[in-house]
């Protein structure tokens, strides 16, 4: 064979090599970065309710991890049902999900069929609840959706880090402030300033606020969930005291917890955090 007719061969391996070098490069980098592992811990207390109405849990699969929040709304008759339902529904849909490649269509499909099968439960009685969902990929990004008042935070280097909005009567009312049409008094003074305007578990429910793009953690940041018995009861730089701390995840939720029941405030609600540490290994 003359020269010639060695080019095609010789390009061909060449190729190859190259692919090869491709392959042994992206192994080296991907090594390099190290696994995403996720640590969780969480904690709760019941407060001064006569019933625990915040529900939550957590879960793991190929899709990656997922953590579900839901404060039934101690007003409503149903509202433990209601945060039971919820969060047992998005835990049982991303467990029974092969390959999740649209998060924010599952996030919108599941709070709809939570929302549905809770009205299904309460023919007729009223019942509702909060909730805060996220999910952390393989890669380590944030995906996340939330309805109501539950809160979900990042703590980075001892800065929070806010995600969501709250779902209040508050909100409207600061949006008819910086229009001009109230004083800021009046928005201060309201006494339904407080007041859901949107949560799962009734018939007029809105779509569920989901980020629009996934928020890449650092190693080292804490994923807070919790309900609005804890943001309530704990001021900011309590919990930034706590959160600093080099403790396991379920350390620094119980010391949270503890530091909100020893104040023993006279109308304490219901509490709960979860906290998911972003690893490398």
């Amino acid at each position: 064979m003359n020269e010639q007719g060695l080019v095609p061969y010789i390009i061909v391996l060449g190729f190859i090599l190259a692919l090869l070098m491709l392959v042994y490069v992206r192994r080296i980098l991907t090594n390099s970065e190290g696994k995403v592992t996720i640590e969780i811990g969480n904690g709760q207390t019941i407060g001064r309710r006569k019933e625990q109405d915040d529900y939550f849990s957590t879960a793991s699969s190929t899709n990656g991890t997922i953590a579900v929040l839901a404060d039934g709304i101690s007003g409503l008759t149903n509202g433990r049902m209601a945060s039971t339902v919820v969060v047992t529904t998005f835990i049982r849909a991303f467990l029974q999900v092969d390959k999740l490649d649209n998060i924010e269509s599952f996030f919108r499909k599941t709070a709809l069929l939570s929302n549905n099968t809770i009205i299904q439960n309460l023919k007729g009685s009223s019942g509702g609840t909060t909730l805060v969902a996220i999910i952390i990929d393989e890669r380590g990004y944030l995906h996340w959706g939330a309805v109501g008042d539950s809160i979900i935070t990042i703590f980075r280097k001892g800065e929070f880090i806010a995600v969501n909005q709250k779902h209040i009567f508050e909100s409207v009312l600061k949006e008819r402030y910086l229009a001009g049409e109230i004083s800021k008094v009046e928005v201060q003074e309201n006494p339904m300033k407080k007041r859901l305007i949107n949560y799962v578990g009734y018939e007029g429910f809105k779509n569920m606020e989901i980020g629009r793009e996934p928020i890449k953690l650092n190693k080292g940041d804490k994923v807070c969930l919790y309900s609005d018995g804890v943001y309530n009861s704990i001021t900011e730089v309590e919990m930034e005291k706590i959160l600093s701390r080099n403790l396991p995840p379920y350390d620094i939720a119980q010391q949270i917890i503890d530091v909100v029941e020893r104040k023993r405030l006279k109308n304490q609600d219901n509490a709960t955090i979860v906290i998911l540490k972003r690893n490398s290994v």
